[in-house]
C-alpha cells in the first residue's frame, strides 16, 4: 500500500536538466513491462532520459515549507505509452532507476516509490553559465554549457529541428509502474508549471548505469534545461490492465 504514493507530494524545481538518447526501439522493448509500449519518433527511435533535478522543499502536498527537504535527485527514464482500461491513452515515463544525494530521500522513496532509488556522492557545481554534475561511486559524471542564444542539436540527434525534439523532453505527464502478479499498472501525474526547456550545450558526460545497458547505436537526441518550477505529484491512482 505505501508504496502507492497514498498521498500528493510537493516540490520546487530550481533546476531540471534532462539529456534525452535515442535508440532503436528493438532494444528497450525487453526493459519495459508488457502493459507499456515505446513512445516512438518516426516508428524507428525510442528514447532514455537522464533527469537531474535540484529540488527544493520536497514534501507532503500541504505541508508548511519548513517541513520540506532539498535533495539532488537523478533518474534513468524510458519514454512510454499506456492505453487505460477505459482506452485513454497517456504518454509519460517508466523509471529503470534513482539516485539522489541523501540516505534520507533513499529511505522514504523506497518506502513510498517503486523507483529504484539509491545514495550516491552527488554534487552539483555551477561556473557562470557552466553546470558540472559529478558522483564517483555511482560513475556519473555531466558538463553542460547554458551561454548561447543559437545552440545546435547534437550532431547525432534524429530530430530536423528543436520543435521536434521538444516533444522529447521530460519531465513528462505521468510515470507507471507495474504489478504482473495482479496486472495492475500504478499511475502518477505530475503537475507542473512555468514549462519552458531550453536547449542547452552538453560538454561531456559519462553514465555507468546508461553503459551497463549495453545499448547498441545510442546517440546523443537532445538536451534542455527548465528553472523554477512549481511542481507536484497528485495521489497515485491504480488501473486494472485487461489485456
Amino acid at each position: 500500500f505505501l508504496k502507492t504514493h497514498p498521498f500528493a507530494v510537493e516540490a520546487y524545481f530550481e533546476t531540471s536538466l534532462v539529456l534525452t538518447f535515442a535508440i532503436p526501439k528493438e532494444q528497450l522493448e525487453n526493459l519495459i513491462p508488457q502493459c507499456l509500449e515505446l513512445d516512438t519518433f518516426q516508428e524507428q527511435w525510442a528514447f532514455i532520459a537522464v533527469a537531474v533535478v535540484q529540488t527544493k522543499g520536497l514534501r507532503p502536498k500541504g505541508f508548511p515549507k519548513v517541513l520540506g527537504n532539498d535533495f539532488l535527485l537523478v533518474g534513468y527514464r524510458i519514454f512510454v505509452r499506456y492505453t487505460t482500461s477505459g482506452n485513454k491513452r497517456l504518454r509519460g515515463l517508466f523509471i529503470l532507476k534513482s539516485e539522489t544525494n541523501k540516505k534520507k530521500m533513499e529511505f522514504l522513496g523506497n518506502i513510498f516509490t517503486h523507483y529504484n532509488y539509491s545514495t550516491a556522492d552527488l554534487k552539483q557545481t555551477v561556473d557562470n553559465h557552466k553546470i558540472e554534475i559529478i558522483s564517483s561511486n555511482s560513475g556519473f559524471k555531466l558538463s553542460i554549457n547554458t551561454d548561447s542564444d543559437k545552440i545546435a542539436l547534437p550532431k547525432s540527434s534524429p530530430f530536423n529541428n528543436w520543435k521536434e525534439a521538444k516533444k522529447f523532453a521530460g519531465p513528462l505527464p505521468f510515470t507507471f509502474t507495474y504489478c504482473p502478479k495482479n496486472k495492475k499498472v500504478l499511475m502518477i501525474e505530475g503537475v507542473r508549471q512555468n514549462w519552458q526547456p531550453q536547449p542547452v550545450q552538453v560538454l561531456n558526460y559519462h553514465f555507468t548505469f546508461v553503459d551497463q545497458l549495453n545499448l547498441k547505436s545510442i546517440v546523443l537526441a537532445n538536451a534542455f534545461i527548465l528553472r523554477d518550477i512549481p511542481y507536484y505529484w497528485k495521489k497515485g491512482k491504480v488501473d486494472q490492465w485487461t489485456k
